[in-house]
């Protein structure tokens, strides 16, 4: 499919929320109405029951022979396409892990950099970063992956605060959802499959391709926990392309810190969410009316953002989810309308095969070279903890 054509797709807008009794649209609307935001804690949320839960996955893999399934994972591994049974799960974990930890060890250097020149435009992002990310060490609500530095930090009630999202009727009437890999979100990811929606997941920092699709049918009886991995991910995905019709309808995103009075939010530093958001634009996946929505810990809440110094690709959020509310930011933060070539260092666009692939179709669709942005030294990584060998 041409650029032309892909930029041509007509958004079809996303279907009305059909809010339940137990939510009242009269407490958003006179909220959105008189410009402030909407908490909803988490006491006010319906008796109904919750979503699964990982800790409950095997009571949903029995229950799953009512689908007609009733076969082991290991069974269904043996019966699994050839893609899948030649799928070197070790090779690539290694090779994410590489990744991960150059990425986060550049992170930590620019971070430094960034402390130590005040002049630094991004070195306000970095001293909210740190903040957040101490603070969640040093009172123990960070959770494995550790430390926490230089990631979407994982914390203690992330699957509570996933649970309040899958009770939203933005998530229930979704069909397809995009939601990151990182390890907070993984709860998101299992409550899509489970529920039988379209998962749409980015690969590893685009650095192998682009996106995955999963759905429950894809997926060995079981499994699911495992799909919901990088790995797993990788393993029973169908990798799509930049030419692929396909309407997300939601989008979960991984915060270090989200201010609620405004939507502004802060990832890790790596830019990636920011250039997943701008590909689906260009796809003509999403639009302006696409909710975004992000699931952390109470902590990671701050006021401190200063919306005036986001740059156009800042990605901000219309709902947060915490481990004990919901929170409906109604911002008024613009989102962004594409892919900004003029931001996109060498460094960066060196890293990421698929945004070459699109650079040069678009240039040569055109007959323009696209701009290109500063020079940058790209953000490192933080070190995972080695385990100790039993002996």
């Amino acid at each position: 499919m041409s650029a032309v054509s892909v930029l041509a797709l007509l958004l079809v807008p996303p279907v009305s929320v059909q809010r339940r009794l137990w939510v009242r649209c009269s407490i958003s609307t006179r909220a959105h109405h008189h410009g402030v935001h909407t908490r909803v804690p988490m006491p006010l949320l319906p008796a109904s029951p919750p979503p699964l839960s990982l800790s409950r996955s095997l009571a949903a893999a029995a229950a799953a022979s009512r689908r007609g399934r009733a076969v082991t994972c290991a069974a269904a591994r043996g019966a699994a396409s050839s893609s899948s049974a030649s799928f070197d799960a070790a090779g690539f974990e290694a090779e994410r892990l590489r990744l991960d930890a150059e990425a986060r060890a550049g992170m930590a250097s620019a971070a430094a950099v960034a402390g130590a020149e005040a002049a630094d435009p991004k070195a306000w992002k970095w001293a909210i970063r740190k903040r957040v990310w101490d603070a969640l060490e040093a009172e123990d609500v960070a959770r494995d992956p550790r430390p926490v530095h230089h990631r979407i930090p994982n914390f203690d009630g992330a699957a509570a605060a996933a649970d309040s999202l899958g009770r939203l009727d933005v998530f229930q009437d979704a069909q397809c959802v995009k939601v990151n890999p990182d390890s907070p979100q993984k709860q998101v990811r299992f409550l899509t499959l489970s529920g039988d929606k379209k998962l749409l997941t980015p690969q590893p920092r685009l650095r192998t391709g682009f996106f995955s699709v999963l759905e429950s049918h894809m997926i060995p009886i079981g499994c699911i926990p495992e799909a919901c991995t990088s790995v797993g991910a990788a393993k029973y995905g169908r990798p799509i392309g930049l030419d692929e019709k396909i309407k997300v309808d939601l989008i979960v995103i991984g915060s270090v810190a989200v201010d609620p009075s405004t939507g502004a939010r802060l990832g890790k530093g790596e830019g990636f969410a920011e250039l997943e958001y701008g590909m689906l634009r260009y796809m003509g996946s999403i639009s302006d009316s696409t909710m975004i929505v992000t699931t952390v810990h109470d902590k990671q809440l701050v006021n401190d953002i200063p919306v005036e110094k986001l740059l156009v690709h800042d990605v901000p959020v219309d709902i947060i989810c915490t481990p004990t509310q919901v929170i409906f930011t109604n911002t008024t933060i613009a989102k962004p309308q594409g892919i900004y070539w003029e931001k996109l260092s060498p460094e960066k666009l060196g890293q990421i095969r698929i945004l070459q692939e699109l650079k040069r179709h678009i240039e040569s669709e055109t007959g323009t070279t696209l701009p290109c942005g500063p020079s940058e030294k790209l953000p490192p990584t933080a070190q995972r903890r080695r385990r100790k060998r039993r002996r």
